[in-house]
């Protein structure tokens, strides 16, 4: 067999576990987001607790990622469908769309991983930082940074023949490339929600040699649990990704190696079709498209 008849096998499967897969993670994610939002909304207990209040939020928050842009996303990655590439309002809408929300997401798991820490703390002065009011201004605060954000996505994402709906400002691809994927959305949230995540659970652990109420020891053990949980899932979905995108940077795709590259499609199908639809310097994965077809 030819290489490019290997690659065009290698591209078939992973076209087809792409499909597969994407509607396991869009159904498992909806019903787990919705469990959460109705499981807490209904004990009258947690209604006050600003732990819960951030997990609800960013459940919500996930929900409208999976929904919208998620979705749509099953749509070009399976089966070849992408309505940005002819609309200018969906080309801006989607990409911003998207990335707001996961940064919003990302911000709110930090910010229940700190609550939780203060909390559970010894200090006095430390748990009264936590409060509902205070998450509520700080979700209000990150959702407004994060809308700002996005502006110069707005202003930047266009449609050209040459790669499609992409950003083709330098300083925004650097700042895409170098800072947003790595940082932003990979080590800055994986490394805060792991750090306080811990510090909160380490706290939990010593909760039992101070005089506290069962009621409150057993909250603050199940919080604890929760948010760990939810840190948990954030690292083993969002490490693979960073990785990627570093591995990517250091080792750029080689246009001529067909199967190399689906090879890579296969492994990293989600995410490298993402890459080459933010930023043309994802060399491997379009110029083996375009070839195949």
């Amino acid at each position: 067999m030819s290489s490019l008849s290997i690659a065009q096998t290698i591209l078939s499967i992973a076209q087809d576990c792409t499909i597969y897969i994407s509607f396991i993670i869009l159904i498992g994610g909806l019903l787990g987001n919705t469990c959460i939002i109705i499981t807490i909304s209904r004990l009258k207990f947690l209604r006050k607790n600003s732990s819960s209040f951030y997990l609800i939020s960013e459940s919500i928050a996930n929900s409208i990622i999976l929904v919208i842009p998620y979705s749509f996303r099953i749509g070009i990655n399976g089966f070849n469908y992408d309505p940005s590439q002819t609309s200018i309002v969906w080309c801006k809408l989607r990409q911003t769309f998207g990335q707001m929300c996961i940064l919003i997401s990302m911000s709110l798991v930090c910010f229940a991983a700190i609550d939780q820490y203060l909390s559970t703390n010894h200090r006095p002065y430390l748990r009264l930082m936590s409060s509902l009011k205070l998450a509520q201004y700080l979700t209000a605060c990150a959702i407004f940074i994060w809308i700002l954000h996005s502006i110069p996505f707005i202003v930047f994402l266009e449609i050209q023949q040459s790669n499609g709906c992409n950003i083709y400002n330098n300083v925004l691809i650097n700042y895409i490339t170098y800072i947003y994927y790595p940082i932003l959305c990979g080590m800055l949230p994986i490394i805060i929600s792991s750090l306080f995540s811990l510090l909160a659970f380490t706290n939990v652990r010593q909760i039992l040699r101070r005089q506290m109420p069962v009621f409150r020891r057993r909250l603050d053990r199940q919080m604890t649990s929760m948010i760990l949980i939810r840190v948990i899932f954030l690292i083993i979905f969002t490490l693979p990704n960073t990785i990627q995108r570093i591995y990517a940077l250091i080792m750029p795709a080689d246009p001529n190696d067909l199967i190399g590259a689906a090879l890579e499609q296969l492994c990293w199908k989600p995410n490298r079709k993402r890459t080459a639809c933010v930023y043309p310097a994802a060399a491997g994965s379009c110029v083996l498209s375009n070839e195949l077809n």
